[in-house]
């Protein structure tokens, strides 16, 4: 592994790299609002992505390498990310396609900012698509906007709702709530067979 701080307009963000023999692509993974990249179903991701020839980047947001527990604000969070996206791709993951995923937060910011970073796949570990109670508060529109090839994995139980599947759009639920710990085993292995197959017409 190595780890690499990455400057952003909103302070240093952090870059754990995770390489894979022979890459085929690159995976950029952001944590949740109040965790950090050792979530389990980040790490589960993580060794599924690089069991299928793709490197990948944990990236910590300047929030959370300042120390600070409450997110910064989405235009924040989106333009650091970008920056590192940016950095990442010229310097570690040239000519390689990339894929944005996270969990619960981080996966609204790979959402969100698939198309301007030019993602080939999303991957969202845990979407939350409202806040708990508060189904009239939907953030679907972020899920939707996306165009590229998404799977989404879910707890059944996820007190912060249940997307459904679209057109691009592949819904996995599993048991459990929204941390995924109850189905670590079943989020790297359905990683990791989607990974390869929506990687197979770039190889």
């Amino acid at each position: 592994m190595t780890t690499l701080l990455v400057d952003t307009p909103h302070g240093p963000a952090r870059a754990s790299l995770h390489c894979a023999h022979e890459p085929r692509a690159a995976l950029l993974l952001g944590h949740g609002a109040g965790g950090g990249v050792e979530a389990p179903d980040l790490v589960a991701a993580c060794h599924a992505a690089n069991s299928v020839g793709v490197h990948v980047a944990l990236i910590e947001q300047p929030y959370r390498v300042a120390g600070r527990r409450a997110p910064a604000p989405a235009g924040q969070l989106d333009t650091a990310w970008l920056s590192v996206v940016d950095d990442l791709g010229e310097r570690w993951f040239d000519g390689l396609p990339l894929v944005f995923g996270g969990r619960s937060s981080g996966a609204r910011v790979a959402c969100r900012t698939s198309v301007e970073g030019q993602a080939v796949a999303v991957l969202c570990l845990a979407f939350p698509v409202h806040p708990p109670g508060k189904p009239e508060k939907s953030r679907l529109a972020e899920l939707d906007g996306v165009e590229v090839a998404t799977l989404v994995v879910q707890g059944e139980n996820d007190p912060f709702g249940l997307p459904p599947s679209a057109h691009h759009r592949e819904v996995i639920l599993l048991k459990g709530d929204h941390s995924l710990k109850a189905s670590v085993g079943d989020v790297g292995r359905f990683v990791g067979e989607w990974l390869d197959r929506v990687l197979r017409p770039l190889d």
